[in-house]
């Protein structure tokens, strides 16, 4: 891909940016990020309006104002994460060990003994790009699979980050048959499960009681190779510090199911759903996840919105 002044000028600011934020204590980051998520909020208002409708179809019992601050507290969350990633991607890996708590590490040792590979799954959810960044200095490295950014200078300087403690990048254009021999080599592949996909291999399950497209290449490929499937997720402490959770592995269904693939995938949304329930001003809440009647779904949140603005 060729590189645009355009591309240039968006590496300069977000180099610029990442170069002061090193500098900075984690306390003064950590507001400039909020403050950065909030003005996000404030200037974008289809995004502020999708999070807003999705927010209202998933909590429908919450006042209108109640989903109104947790979209801000979605957007402030984003903010800072960009900052982390930032300030961890020029960070030393001693230091970085340092404000790591490994929650469930014993159970990918335990995986890879078995000789099969693992996959990883999460979502865009809490931390995530540190866990990825992070994970190679307690466990053996992993393979992330990812969508290259349309900026390739804002691409490197994020695989740089991603691969500066012994991960590869497998970008997912012909993608296939290096993760096959990942996983043949008793390696870790990652994947994001929480994006709308319309590829003709892709399934519909159900996530927050709507229809999602997904992926079905965890499953597919689980059922085929027979790696363990383990749901990670990366949460905030006090303090800057973070603790990388390794979950059990995601039990596949029988192998006489009719719809394996299906019901294998469900049962990996199911984890996600289940974090994101618990922690939902942590999750991407304004990215289009839900494709199918969006229209219709947005008449029925803003007529909600209008009868439960004087909700306490």
């Amino acid at each position: 891909m060729s590189v645009s002044i355009r591309h240039r000028v968006e590496y300069a600011v977000v180099a610029g940016v990442a170069a002061l934020v090193g500098r900075l204590p984690h306390r003064v980051a950590t507001a400039g990020g909020t403050a950065l998520g909030v003005l996000y909020f404030c200037a974008d208002r289809t995004r502020r309006r999708l999070a807003l409708r999705n927010l209202a179809s998933a909590f429908p019992r919450r006042s209108a104002r109640a989903r109104r601050t947790m979209a801000w507290q979605v957007f402030a969350h984003f903010g800072r994460l960009l900052i982390e990633v930032l300030r961890f991607g020029r960070m030393p890996p001693d230091r970085m060990r340092q404000l790591i708590e490994f929650d469930g590490a014993e159970r990918v040792l335990a995986a890879l003994a078995h000789g099969k590979g693992i996959i990883l799954i999460s979502g865009h959810f809490g931390f995530w790009e540190l866990q990825g960044m992070a994970h190679g200095l307690e466990l053996p490295p992993m393979a992330v699979v990812a969508r290259r950014l349309d900026n390739p200078l804002l691409n490197d300087l994020l695989e740089r980050a991603r691969t500066q403690n012994g991960n590869a990048v497998i970008y997912r254009r012909g993608s296939v048959r290096r993760i096959l021999r990942a996983l043949a080599d008793n390696q870790a592949v990652a994947f994001m499960i929480d994006q709308h996909i319309q590829t003709a291999d892709a399934v519909t399950v159900d996530f927050f009681g709507r229809p999602a497209s997904t992926t079905s290449a965890v499953a597919a490929l689980a059922l085929r190779t027979g790696a363990p499937v383990i749901p990670v997720f990366a949460l905030p402490l006090e303090g800057g510090r973070y603790r990388l959770i390794y979950e059990h592995a995601v039990a596949p269904p029988a192998s006489e199911s009719d719809n394996a693939v299906r019901e294998f995938t469900q049962r990996c949304t199911d984890v996600l759903e289940m974090y994101v329930r618990r922690h939902p001003h942590l999750w991407l809440w304004m990215h289009r996840r839900w494709r199918d009647g969006d229209a219709a779904e947005g008449r029925r949140s803003l007529a909600a919105d209008r009868t439960q603005a004087t909700d306490p």
